[in-house]
């Protein structure tokens, strides 16, 4: 199992040993699957990045979901949990429910859920088992 993880990542998640990263440039998202680049994307949002995408990135983030949409399997995985957005756990003046109705508003729009994972450790955890389950199934699929 190879994940496959977008040159721009500032601060990527840390998988198992058991899996190996490679580092490439990704169309879309920040990471994927070896072999189904062109089927599963998933984006990572820190709690600061989402909130930014919720702000003064919105336009840039907004085109990030139309390109997600093109994929089978894609989804955004933050790094934070719906209880820290409602405690206004960040920086920004951004309402908290502004934050959530983001999220809400590209699984509704783009049908791109959000994952909720609570850290990054967990986020890394998700998105590893994820992309275990789509290589295992492939693998079944294959024999």
């Amino acid at each position: 199992l190879t994940i496959l993880q977008d040159t721009r990542e500032q601060c990527p998640l840390r998988f198992s040993p058991y899996v190996r990263v490679e580092v490439t440039c990704l169309p879309t998202g920040a990471y994927s699957l070896q072999g189904f680049t062109d089927r599963v994307a998933i984006e990572r949002k820190s709690l600061p990045d989402l909130v930014a995408c919720t702000g003064r990135e919105r336009e840039r983030f907004i085109d990030v979901c139309r390109r997600l949409q093109a994929y089978e399997v894609r989804a955004v995985v933050v790094e934070a949990s719906v209880l820290d957005v409602l405690a206004h756990a960040y920086r920004s003046r951004m309402n908290p429910q502004s934050v959530l109705g983001t999220a809400i508003a590209i699984w509704a729009d783009f049908g791109i859920p959000t994952v909720w994972a609570g850290d990054a450790a967990t986020a890394a955890n998700l998105v590893e088992r994820f992309f275990l389950r789509l290589w295992g199934r492939a693998q079944e699929q294959a024999a």
